[in-house]
């Protein structure tokens, strides 16, 4: 995966949004600018939970995000509400379907 700059990006909580980009590339859609996606993808697709997702969803909701995809297991364990629709997902199937794919 090429990144700007050829920047180095060493987040896992940013597999869950790279492979439904390339997933919506593959079908010739797009995700909706207002959708954020978090989340780290294990060899068999599950989706891991990631660290300090309250600070995730609080900068998301600040940037005007309406729509958030997010670990089951983070979802489950959130501190705080928020002005976002929160969908949490166990799988890649789960994401896919999340996003309409």
């Amino acid at each position: 995966m090429n990144v700007v700059s050829g920047m180095k990006i060493n987040e896992p909580a940013i597999d869950l949004g790279i492979a439904l980009v390339i997933a919506s590339s593959f079908k010739n859609t797009y995700i909706s600018k207002d959708t954020a996606i978090i989340g780290e993808v294990g060899l068999t697709g599950e989706i891991r939970a990631v660290n300090m997702i309250d600070k995730r969803l609080k900068e998301a909701e600040r940037l005007g995000i309406k729509k958030c995809i997010i670990p089951e297991n983070n979802k489950k364990h959130l501190k705080n509400t928020y002005k976002l629709d929160i969908i949490g997902v166990r799988n890649v199937n789960e994401a896919l379907k999340a996003i309409g794919l």
